[in-house]
């Protein structure tokens, strides 16, 4: 039997947000995790999005691809996502996967921003 997902998003200082995640992420509950992120990236001023993953369960195929949906538009907007306390399973995955650099390592500045050491802005 599946555990319910419950997300619970947290200010983490001016400029980061944290979602924790609890239960499995899968093809039943995975829109729901998209949908919290996005409306967390629409936040002004945002500069990293913490998932914390200790509580998370099973992660499927539909998770990981929210999981990728979140750090395109995460990027997209310039933000950093950080997948925080992930667990054996999960790293398991995203190495089977090859998607655990992809998914952890500095978004790409987008067209006509520039990063610098306070983040990204503009050109």
């Amino acid at each position: 039997m599946a555990d319910p997902l419950t997300l619970t998003t947290t200010a983490r200082g001016g400029h980061a947000v944290g979602i924790d995640v609890r239960g499995d992420l899968d093809h039943a509950t995975a829109g729901e995790l998209l949908e919290a992120a996005t409306a967390v990236l629409g936040t002004a001023a945002l500069r990293d999005l913490h998932l914390d993953c200790a509580g998370l369960g099973l992660c499927d195929s539909s998770g990981l691809a929210a999981l990728l949906v979140i750090r395109r538009r995460a990027g997209e907007a310039g933000v950093r996502l950080h997948l925080d306390h992930r667990g054996a399973g999960l790293d398991r995955l995203l190495d089977l996967t090859g998607t655990l650099e992809h998914l952890t390592g500095d978004p790409a500045p987008p067209p006509g921003r520039i990063r610098d050491a306070e983040g990204i802005r503009g050109a």
